[in-house]
């Protein structure tokens, strides 16, 4: 039986604590539990979404190859962020790190209250277009059928996303 190799495409995200580092102990961690970087963008400085009174956060968006089933990447997302000390208080607050699933290939993911892919707000936010149309602009949104690049292009959300 030959297994077939996922591309799936990650937004990590820090705004408390060494932030930088986090998300580089994040990566080490995704790249020995879930499957093998194979691209990723430059770290982003990012104003606060939806909650705006607290840390910029930094962003990163990876590219990853793994074996895993897109339930079983979440579950693994979760226990490295665990690990790293992430405590789920509330929605949009502060985070030592958040690691988000944005695409699993083109597949089309729906499972209530547990798992959608694509990430059902990607399109909305530019935190997570910015970092992710360096790695793969032409990349087709299966639902909307359309690049990241127009996505981006067509986006009104007016945040602060500086590459440093």
């Amino acid at each position: 039986m030959v297994l077939d190799h996922n591309k799936v495409y990650l937004l990590l995200g820090s705004n408390m604590g060494a932030r930088l580092q986090l998300i580089n102990e994040a990566i080490k961690n995704i790249n020995s539990k879930i499957g093998e970087i194979e691209e990723r963008s430059s770290v982003y400085e990012t104003a606060p979404w939806g909650k705006t009174d607290q840390a910029g956060f930094l962003n990163i968006a990876i590219a990853i190859n793994t074996l895993f089933t897109p339930l079983e990447v979440l579950n693994k997302a979760l226990e490295i962020e665990t690990q790293l000390g992430r405590i789920r208080e509330e929605k949009w607050g502060a985070r030592l790190i958040d690691i988000d699933i944005i695409f699993y290939g083109n597949d089309i993911v729906n499972i209530p209250n547990q798992l959608e892919i694509p990430h059902p707000e990607m399109h909305n936010r530019k935190f997570v277009l910015e970092p992710l149309v360096e790695i793969t602009p032409n990349l087709q949104h299966p639902v909307f059928k359309k690049s990241i690049s127009a996505l981006l292009n067509e986006l009104n959300d007016q945040l602060d996303v500086t590459k440093i």
